[in-house]
């Protein structure tokens, strides 16, 4: 088996390769400069129309998308996801709040919060709040279960994934004891290090801080204007 992960070290990145070592699957790490704009290369372009990481390649088949790369990997193995209907569907779910809510709300709080030139604090506010309330939900949730569906599970990698980043994007965790248990118990997983260690080659600078800026702005969100 060839597994080859295409990869940078942002969250959804960090997903996979956290699940690979969850699998002690072996695996070949492919860095792909996202600042140069590889991830939108024709050749790369061609195996993930999307154009974003990260994107794996199992025995020549590619797969795109962090959350189809999970269920692919769980299905493959018949591990980190039950084979019984309900169970699969509980993991499901909660990969499904991950990748609707959770990732799509951090992101926006990084980009108003960290990189967007212009400081908005309605857009600052908005998302960094709606972060805290997703985050509320997964402590209520972690009040009645130790893990989100159950058992330790795809779902479980792919939020933890962003939350440990909950600081980067100033959304605080302050009284959510649910969820930082959580957080701690993953955090102390060996192959959960072993996923993040992995990608550390990857890893944007601080140099890098004045390219990513600039990419943010040619990419600011629709309706968003630059003062001249």
């Amino acid at each position: 088996m060839s597994l080859i992960l295409h990869t940078a070290a942002t969250p959804n990145c960090y997903k996979v390769s956290v699940a690979l070592e969850e699998l002690a699957l072996p695996y070949e790490v492919v860095k792909v400069d996202l600042l140069k704009g590889e991830q939108k290369a024709p050749e790369f372009v061609a195996l993930n129309p999307n154009g974003r990481v990260p994107l794996l390649i199992d025995d020549g088949f590619a797969i795109f998308e962090s959350g189809a790369i999970l269920i692919h990997l769980a299905e493959k193995t018949g591990k980190l996801m039950p084979l019984d209907t309900h169970g699969r569907s509980r993991v499901l779910q909660w990969l499904m709040f991950q990748m609707s809510g959770i990732g799509p709300i951090m992101g926006q709080a990084n980009v108003f919060y960290r990189h967007f030139p212009e400081k908005i604090p309605a857009a600052i506010a908005r998302y960094q709040g709606e972060g805290r309330r997703l985050f509320e939900v997964l402590d209520a949730r972690l009040g009645e279960s130790e893990f989100l569906a159950g058992d330790y599970s795809i779902a479980d990698i792919a939020s933890w994934c962003w939350v440990r980043t909950a600081k980067w994007s100033g959304i605080p965790t302050e009284g959510l004891t649910n969820l930082l248990r959580w957080k701690a118990s993953i955090a102390a997983r060996p192959a959960a290090q072993r996923g993040i260690d992995a990608l550390e080659t990857t890893r944007l600078t601080a140099e890098d801080d004045a390219a990513r800026a600039d990419l943010v702005l040619r990419g600011r969100p629709e309706g968003v204007k630059r003062e001249a």
